[in-house]
């Protein structure tokens, strides 16, 4: 998708899942390849054999949650069946809401062109237009157990029928994808083997949804702009963990992708009189034909257990990339001379990215933990970054997964990115680590390369990218994607401590974390940087109680990207509540965020364009996305 609404975080349901892995700071290349910065790896839940002598075991969830600002309203169930050595489970769940609203308004009735949406509905200063969206997802499973072999076969299925945007010019109207993924685990007497075999097809729609304008041209009918893309996904995964000795432990493996995806824009037109109308005709519009994105990797990683204290960690990882795509056309002879230029220039490239990674951690003591790396991370340019071509103003729109709603354009000669980091992290706590305990981790990374955007400019200069998108400071800009080298540098802080231990109120305990990262490139400021920032929570568990108070502390978000002309943010706190009580088969879940009403804007909340006619640049600049104003929540969730 053009503006990468499908989120991965959008295809499990929180109630499926296993366990979430981060892997901060210094990276295994056994992790990952092809990204530059922390890796987080999601993983489903484990299937649940039955013991042996128990028989056939059927077990399942059910569980309800509403949310009251947008009326929010979500739910999942699951079911197995499972004996020693098959299970056979399903999961499934939905979700949907309103539009949010804000702690108070933040636009005038008047500043913007549309304050109703297509259903005649107002749409109120406080209520933040585009942010509603229905989503349902299914899995089915079925895993063969044997000695020490386990088999697992999942398919997937997600349906969104709509995902609005207060961040993008244009919503999702549609998305349905389907998965299948085959996996191997076996425990030998040399180590584990892992292989994996996975097949991802999405097909989806981008249009205006209710609360965007939808009728354009003077005649006033011609409907939107409609927008398909349908991607391909087929990868496979093999990994061993070799133990070569009680000290030393390898890791190799393969892996391969192979990435097809299409994006076009079918022509949009009235009739009016016999004769077509609008520049969206006669024919379609092809963002990215036939677009190939092929990557294949080997690493190897050892690890050796030198002493109690002393543990080190080596990795290389080499990953080679190939990317083409098809010759593309525009909507109409005014696309020509540029879609012609693309077509003639050679579209295939090819990156060879070398990772490596160094490590070291030391523990003089159960109590105390120093861990101190570097590592080498490329990244190749994704299929937008590198093949969108139209530097027509409605294209470059239609291009944006950075959510500020500026327009962009692609750039065939862009260089993989390669960040060179160095991290350090000490970590304190109680010899079992579960009674008090502080992390710190600064870290430094310089980019070569990193993909970042300038000002985009034509000769002679004139249109989109003349002179006067070269200076502008107070509207939405057109960008070009450009390599530039770029540092990172930051902190995290986190830990945790008792409060109290008392018989009436239970164990009482302070959790806390701190963050600070900063990014630049030369003459100007990385995009999209969060500033300080902490959260303090206070938690109490008493039997099957559990209850927290927790303040999120944000300070002004002062350094902004000019190139992009990012919007400045203020600084705010939030107290919100939550508390649970679980019985043997039954969980109740209440809460309340924001529990003030403080209005406020998310630092990484981009640019509102969420209603009127977004598709041209008249919707007024300067308005950053706000918060979610006071919201109370309940759920229950009974297992069987």
């Amino acid at each position: 998708c053009a503006n990468h609404m499908n989120p991965p975080l959008s295809y499990i349901d929180p109630s499926n899942v296993g366990n979430i892995k981060v892997f901060a700071g210094i990276v295994p290349v056994s992790v990952g390849g092809d990204s530059i910065g922390a890796s987080i790896h999601v993983e489903s839940l484990a299937p649940q054999f039955a013991a042996p002598g128990q028989g056939v075991i059927v077990k399942g969830e059910l569980g309800l949650a509403y949310r009251s600002n947008g009326a929010g309203k979500s739910g999942h169930v699951s079911a197995s069946a499972a004996s020693e050595s098959l299970v056979v489970s399903y999961n499934g769940s939905t979700a949907i809401s309103d539009n949010y609203k804000a702690a108070r308004s933040f636009k005038a009735d008047t500043a913007l062109t549309a304050n109703k949406n297509r259903d005649g509905r107002w749409l109120g200063g406080d209520e933040v237009g585009s942010s509603s969206y229905e989503t349902r997802n299914h899995a089915l499973g079925l895993a063969l157990r044997g000695d020490k072999h386990l088999i697992e076969l999942k398919l997937g299925l997600q349906d969104i029928p709509f995902q609005n945007y207060p961040n993008q010019r244009m919503d999702m109207t549609g998305n349905d994808s389907t998965q299948v993924n085959l996996r191997y685990k076996g425990e030998l007497e040399w180590g584990t083997l892992e292989a994996r075999l996975y097949r991802e097809k999405t097909r989806h729609w981008m249009q205006f949804g209710e609360d965007k304008v939808y009728w354009y041209h003077s005649s006033g009918l011609v409907p939107g702009m409609p927008m398909d893309t349908e991607g391909k996904n087929t990868g496979a995964m093999v990994k061993a963990d070799i133990e070569l000795s009680a000290r030393d432990t390898l890791r190799v493996g393969a892996e391969f992708q192979r990435y097809r995806m299409s994006d076009w824009w079918p022509e949009s037109t009235a009739i009016v009189g016999g004769v077509k109308v609008g520049g969206m005709q006669p024919n379609t519009f092809w963002n990215i034909n036939d677009g190939q994105r092929d990557r294949f990797d080997l690493f190897a990683e050892w690890e050796a257990q030198w002493s109690p204290q002393w543990l080190s960690q080596f990795g290389v990882r080499n990953g080679n990339v190939k990317m083409d795509t098809a010759a593309v056309q525009g909507y109409n002879a005014s696309y020509n001379a540029e879609a012609a230029a693309f077509n003639a220039r050679d579209r295939q490239r090819e990156d060879n990215n070398l990772d490596l990674t160094a490590l070291a951690r030391y523990s003089p003591d159960a109590g105390k933990s120093y861990e101190f790396g570097y590592s080498r991370k490329n990244r190749s340019p994704n299929l937008y970054e590198r093949y969108t071509w139209s530097t027509g103003g409605m294209a470059m729109r239609m291009i944006n997964f950075t959510g500020e709603a500026n327009g962009y354009v692609g750039n065939l000669d862009l260089q993989p990115e390669t960040a060179h980091t160095v991290s350090a992290s000490a970590d304190w706590h109680d010899p079992t680590g579960k009674r008090w305990g502080l992390k710190v981790t600064p870290y430094l990374s310089y980019v070569d390369n990193f993909i970042n955007a300038r000002r985009c400019a034509t000769v002679p200069s004139s249109g989109t990218c003349g002179t006067a998108n070269q200076t502008v400071a107070n509207s939405f800009v057109y960008l070009q994607f450009a390599n530039q080298d770029a540092r990172l540098y930051g902190i995290d802080v986190s830990g945790f401590m008792p409060l109290a231990k008392t018989v009436g109120f239970g164990d009482i305990t302070l959790n806390g974390m701190l963050s600070y990262v900063r990014g630049k490139t030369r003459g100007d400021k990385l995009y999209n940087m969060m500033p300080l920032n902490a959260k303090l929570a206070v938690v109490q568990k008493l039997g099957g109680w559990s209850g927290t108070v927790e303040w999120h502390l944000v300070a002004a978000k002062k350094n902004v990207s000019a190139v992009r002309n990012e919007l400045k943010t203020g600084g705010y706190g939030l107290v919100n509540l939550r508390g649970s009580y679980e019985w043997k088969n039954v969980r109740l879940d209440i809460g309340v965020d924001n529990l003030l009403d403080k209005f406020y804007h998310h630092p990484l909340g981009g640019a509102y364009v969420g209603q009127g006619a977004t598709m041209g640049m008249a919707v007024p600049w300067g308005t950053p996305v706000p918060g979610m104003g006071r919201s109370l929540y309940a759920g229950v969730t009974v297992k069987f």
